[in-house]
């Protein structure tokens, strides 16, 4: 313990470093892991998007349920440097094991790229999850606890500090991996078969683990370590479980009634223990209402990815996919952190201002609850850009006439009139029990009836192209393409059975007058090649399509002319028009808001507890995550809106409501200072055992104490 005293820069203990190292590194590995996962599940184990977002929420969830069982460990069992080198260990295997159930040509006996036995593949990648919620959720209330403990009395300044530079690592660390991990995932590698490479993407994040755990490893003997202080989480809830049942004993009214509940434990256990108690649960009962918080923190990653997608992401000098975005919010702390703490903190201090650290948690609530507000009035400028899909019972037709002469078509109170190579002016809606006979009419020929069984709530195009010769298609969008990407199909009018290849997609056999399948592609310029059995030599094969901006969908018609494609393009989707810049206040605010309210969680949650409980709290607020997940999965499915602005507003009025609940209880809030009370315990042990050891003391026993 001597030793570390020297051992120190800047005023910092020197240990600090391995220990922000350390967390980096750790959490560079759990979100590059973990920005992998969805598409992981979906396109290589091939679960459909329902099954993979529960299982990775739940895999979140079990991530913040673990830290209880890492505070068991550290304070009744092993300490808290041997559990976090021992858990480290269990999560570098874990990360090691995901990697390898992603390696295709374990179980691809037959070399065709697909794995021959998906089961294997499924148990491994389980089995190396499982470990990696131990590893990362047991190691989390130690890491942070154990750099608090690193700084001596009187260094509260640093210690606060230190928490700052501590969450900027966390955000470092995310930052990078989210902008390097799917860089990986996309190389092609493979030993017989080239495909996305997962492997590489979930090793790297493996790799870092291990860095982490030899970087912790080395700094050893620098570290203040402190002998686990025994089952604490037992003891507490004995404790309280003692008091409450005791008090319910002496419940009639000849009992004298007690200053706290807690004092109902004093007939079995002692004054210090009993007061520590109290500083744990007056903070945890501050717990309540957090998990609010957390449940609109979370949903950057679900909901407002998913409003991305109904935007443009052309940035002028650069282009932003959707899921991209997310990245602002971490680039945001990184800038937010150090001007928070070095400008805006001092400035309000400078107005005579007392900021306390529950005053800054409720501005944060607030900051939260109007990020949401800015995500609803985003929502709403996209609303009123988004095309109008058919609901219900309705059925929305387009005509396509691909023919050479002027076609007349009569729809149930509605008749339309297209020239050649052209299209109805957008979607017509119809009732489907309305939609009673539609007829085609051109010049000089008989009228033609359509035959054809609408399916409800579908977009169809009608393809005509002579008099009696029509074909209806189900077009199977019936919303905007996903992710951002551009739908594009092929509709042949060359005569011939024709195919067409871009970037890695094939158009297959698309036969005579008839579309192919849309198939989804994302922003710029694409080029395809164009084939069919009789073609002459002269013609060009290849055509590039316009430039594609993000959640369009198109058709395209392919004619001849003098023996020669000709490529004509029609707009069945428009491109999205908001621009996802418009997304940076909701960002800007949610960030100030982890800012003001996370740091400052996680500093108050130390500074409050006892010196043998700071896991224990600390394991409480990573808990409050925990069910702030829960809440959003049972939100958003009980509230089933069909807007999704009112499903922001609706977030929001509870974190507002819930922040002034919590500004009222933090009204009643009085801070203590742990080592102050701790000292005075220690004082009057020194002079009871003195006492106890001269029987002739000339100081009177006092009474008062009990």
């Amino acid at each position: 313990m001597g030793m570390s005293k020297s051992w120190s820069c800047f005023g910092y203990p020197l240990s600090i470093f391995f220990i922000v190292v350390n967390e980096f590194c750790e959490r560079f590995s759990y979100y590059g892991m973990r920005a992998l996962l969805v598409l992981y599940f979906r396109n290589f184990i091939g679960w459909d998007d329902n099954l993979s977002t529960a299982i990775y929420h739940t895999f979140v969830a079990l991530c913040y349920l673990t830290p209880i069982l890492g505070a068991l460990i550290a304070d009744s069992w092993l300490g808290k440097f041997k559990t976090i080198v021992s858990l480290s260990i269990v999560y570098t295997i874990g990360q090691v094991v995901t990697a390898i159930s992603s390696i295709n040509d374990l179980t691809d006996h037959n070399h065709d790229g697909t794995p021959d036995n998906l089961p294997t593949h499924v148990a491994l990648s389980m089995i190396g999850l499982a470990l990696i919620a131990l590893g990362t959720g047991g190691i989390k209330p130690c890491v942070s606890a154990f750099g608090g403990d690193q700084f001596e009395e009187g260094q509260e300044k640093q210690r606060n500090r230190f928490f700052s530079i501590f969450y900027l690592s966390i955000n470092a660390g995310s930052f990078l991996s989210t902008i390097i991990t799917p860089i990986l995932r996309v190389q092609q590698c493979g030993i017989h078969s080239k495909q996305a490479c997962y492997p590489l993407a979930f090793g790297v994040p493996a790799a870092l683990m291990a860095v982490s755990l030899i970087v912790f490893v080395i700094g050893s003997s620098m570290y203040k370590k402190f002998k686990p202080q025994g089952n604490i989480m037992g003891k507490v809830a004995k404790c309280i479980g003692f008091a409450l049942t005791n008090r319910f004993r002496h419940r009639s009214s000849k009992f004298p009634k007690r200053e706290h509940w807690l004092d109902w434990a004093r007939e079995k256990y002692d004054e210090r223990l009993i007061s520590q108690i109290k500083m744990v649960t007056r903070v945890m009962f501050l717990y309540i209402p957090l998990p609010m918080f957390w449940a609109l923190f979370d949903q950057q990653g679900s909901r407002w990815t998913l409003q991305a997608t109904a935007m443009n992401g052309d940035m002028g000098a650069f282009e932003i996919q959707p899921d991209q975005m997310q990245t602002a919010n971490a680039i945001l702390i990184i800038v937010m952190v150090p001007v928070v703490d070095a400008v805006v903190y001092p400035l309000i201090a400078k107005c005579g201002f007392n900021f306390t650290s529950l005053k800054k948690m409720t501005v944060g609530m607030f900051l939260a609850s109007m990020a949401f507000v800015a995500a609803a009035i985003v929502q709403v400028e996209i609303d009123k850009t988004l095309p109008v899909f058919p609901k219900g019972n309705e059925v929305q037709i387009k005509v396509l006439n691909i023919g050479n002469s002027n076609m007349t078509i009569y729809f149930p109170e509605k008749t339309e009139t297209i020239g050649q190579m052209s299209q109805t002016d957008g979607f017509l809606t119809f009732q489907a029990n309305k939609l009673g006979s539609i007829s085609i009419s051109s010049t000089g020929s008989s009228n033609a009836t359509v035959v054809h069984d609408f399916e409800q709530g579908q977009r169809h195009t009608l393809l005509v192209w002579a008099p009696n010769q029509y074909r209806v298609v189900n077009d199977g969008l019936n919303q905007k393409p996903e992710k951002g990407e551009n739908g594009i199909r092929f509709v042949n009018a060359f005569n011939d059975v024709i195919s067409l290849t871009s970037s890695g997609k094939v158009y297959e056999n698309v036969t005579r007058n008839n579309a192919s399948e849309y198939q989804f592609f994302s922003s710029g310029k694409k080029n395809f090649t164009f084939s069919a059995a009789d073609i002459s030599q002269h013609c060009k094969l290849s055509f590039e399509t316009t430039k594609l901006e993000y959640g369009s969908a198109y058709t395209y018609v392919i004619q001849r002319t003098n023996d020669c494609p000709e490529f004509k393009e029609f707009e069945d989707i428009s491109p999205n028009t908001v621009n996802m810049a418009l997304q940076i206040p909701q960002y800007f605010l949610l960030t100030c808001g982890e800012v003001v309210f996370s740091i400052t969680g996680l500093e108050f949650s130390y500074s409050q507890a006892p010196s043998n409980m700071k896991s224990v709290l600390q394991a409480g607020w990573l808990l409050t995550v925990a069910f702030g997940n829960i809440i959003v999965l049972i939100v958003a499915g009980a509230a089933r809106f069909n807007e999704q602005w009112a499903e922001y507003v609706l977030f929001a009025a509870l974190l507002l409501v819930v922040c002034i609940i919590f500004a009222i209880m933090a009204q009643f809030y009085t801070y203590v200072n742990p080592a102050e009370i701790e000292a005075q315990f220690d004082e009057e042990e020194r002079k009871k055992y003195l006492e106890n050891r001269n029987p002739y003391s000339m100081e009177p026993d006092s009474q008062t104490k009990m």
